[in-house]
């Protein structure tokens, strides 16, 4: 049995949704991916990077309170944030569409082959 996304503390359907469309449909399955792989993936398929977003997901993996992440955890976080967003950003921009960056990202689909 699974349990909806939303039954983490601070995540909602927002989060929840975001999650269903890029393919997370559990509680057990987003804590199995952990915070930074699932909101990849919640980019890679079209959700709007949003700082905020990506540190209540940590928190909220880890149980803490929304407003928990100060300091130089946050710091470091937006760090992740920023090294995440550009590299979504990159593996998009490539003519592909944010669905088809999201399957070449889990292997689904070929990578066009280099010219010899």
């Amino acid at each position: 049995m699974s349990t909806p996304v939303s039954s983490i503390r601070n995540l909602g359907p927002a989060v929840e949704e975001a999650c269903a469309r890029s393919g997370i449909r559990s509680a057990e399955e987003l804590r199995e991916l952990g915070a930074h792989e699932g909101y990849r993936r919640m980019l890679l398929c079209g959700t709007r990077p949003h700082f905020i977003v990506y540190y209540v997901l940590h928190m909220a993996l880890q149980g803490r309170p929304w407003n928990d992440c100060e300091g130089k955890e946050k710091e470091a976080l937006r760090t992740r944030f920023d090294q995440l967003k550009s590299e979504v950003s990159r593996s998009t921009d490539k003519g592909r569409s944010a669905l088809e960056a999201a399957l070449d990202a889990i292997g689904v689909i070929e990578r066009p082959k280099r010219p010899s």
